[in-house]
Order: C-alpha cells, then structure tokens, then sequence
C-alpha cells in the first residue's frame, strides 16, 4: 500500500489551495466584468465591489501572518496590490471612477500567477 510523505501531502494541500484561491479570482472577475457591462450604479456593481474588498481583505490578511510561508518580498509585492485594489474598488463604489478595467486586468495578472 502507498503511503504519501508529508512533504507531498503538504505539496497537495498548496496546490488545492492555489486552485481555489484561481476560482475565487475567476469568480470576482466575472463579477467584474458583468459590473462594467451593467454599469456602476447596477447591482452587479455593488456585488463585485464587495467580493473585491472580501477578497483581498482575506489576502491580505494571510500574507500579514508571519505563518504564511511566502517570501516577504512577494508578500509585500501582493500585499501592495491587494491594498491598491480596494482603494480602486472605493473609487469605483463612491462614484469617483467607472475604470473595471484596471481591476479586472490586475486581478487577472494575479490569478493567472497562481498557475
């Protein structure tokens, strides 16, 4: 009978993680996407801004924790953009810009990273 090393049970837990972490993004850049067709002011708006700000406030949250086995400088490096995307989110939600773009595009560089 084959026995799984640790080392490969942890290597298969961070692979599953990293693929729930693509759906999520997958998730809110459809929402995205459906809220820059819809408009600002639409529901779909308001429902992508707020998966926007869940989230990277999780993200951001996890690469905080010194547990998170991430080098520091790419922590800090998604750490930045998880900060610069829920600005851009208040932005988007206060009505002082309509750029989806820069939010999909961004989210989309980071959940194709996580290939």
């Amino acid at each position: 009978m084959y026995q799984m090393s640790y080392a490969e049970t942890l290597e298969d837990s961070s692979e599953d993680r990293r693929g729930q972490e693509r759906e999520l993004f997958s998730l809110v850049i459809a929402q995205l996407q459906a809220a820059k067709e819809a408009g600002i002011k639409s529901s779909e708006a308001a429902q992508a801004l707020i998966s926007v700000h869940r989230l990277w406030s999780i993200l951001i949250d996890d690469l905080g924790s010194p547990d998170n086995a991430l080098p520091a400088v790419l922590r800090a490096d998604l750490i930045s953009i998880g900060i610069w995307c829920v600005k851009q989110a208040d932005l988007l939600r206060s009505g002082n810009s309509d750029d989806f773009e820069s939010l999909i595009e961004i989210n989309g560089l980071v959940r194709d990273g996580l290939a």
